[in-house]
């Protein structure tokens, strides 16, 4: 070990990128470890001086996610098989929530007055979310055809109508968008959709933040992706 020099894991990674045809992230990835281990050999007197000192980070581009259109989100709600797939499109869609945090609702958690429920996030974190009008309608309108005496929000559509999984969830959308040659149909999506929206229609970023439930204000940020036609409207008004 005391023998490897940067040029040794210089050539090491650029092997792997060409013979694996690996990603820049995965090449950045393999440096950080890299990077760890010989930091830690240091500190500890096994070597002298990190070899990785001088590999710097490897630069990746930004990768715009999609979201759903407008006209997506009306077509997919066109075409529900039943009113709980309805309804569980407009929770998503106006809340933001997980869908594992979708999961876990129970009826009882359901302020119809107020539109809103409280969800148990990552780490248990407990928040409250906000629901549209069209959803409460929606939600009302799917409880009316339950004759069950499960506790759930959402259950599965046959007997013995079982607590709703996440995988159930991923399957109906995943079907509801082959059927109608939407690609990457899938509950995250929504999240992102609501995100990017909630941005470009001027939201304090602080306030998305919350809505999500994210620790770090980053990771909101790389949910919302501006579109360019407000950062021209913007350039416009602030700049001219």
């Amino acid at each position: 070990i005391k023998h490897i020099t940067t040029n040794d894991l210089r050539e090491y990674l650029d092997s792997y990128q060409k013979e694996g045809n690996a990603s820049k992230i995965t090449i950045d990835n393999i440096r950080r470890i890299f990077s760890s281990f010989f930091s830690w050999l240091e500190e500890e007197d096994y070597i002298l001086k990190s070899p990785v000192r001088r590999i710097h980070k490897v630069k990746t581009g930004t990768v715009v996610k999609e979201t759903y259109s407008d006209e997506a989100m009306e077509i997919m709600r066109d075409n529900c098989k039943s009113l709980r797939d309805l309804a569980i499109i407009d929770m998503l869609a106006s809340t933001g929530m997980r869908v594992g945090e979708l999961v876990k609702l129970n009826i009882e958690d359901i302020d119809f007055e107020g539109r809103e429920c409280v969800v148990f996030g990552k780490g248990d974190k407990e928040r409250k979310v906000y629901f549209d009008a069209r959803t409460k309608i929606h939600l009302h309108n799917y409880l009316k055809t339950r004759d069950d005496d499960n506790s759930a929000l959402f259950v599965s559509l046959l007997k013995p109508h079982k607590r709703l999984q996440i995988s159930g969830v991923e399957i109906m959308l995943r079907q509801l968008g082959r059927k109608l040659n939407i690609t990457k149909v899938h509950p995250h999506k929504f999240r992102r959709t609501l995100a990017t929206k909630a941005i470009d229609k001027g939201m304090p970023i602080e306030q998305v933040q919350q809505l999500l439930g994210h620790q770090k204000i980053d990771t909101t940020l790389q949910y919302a992706m501006v579109s360019q036609n407000n950062v021209k409207i913007s350039h416009r008004k602030y700049i001219g």
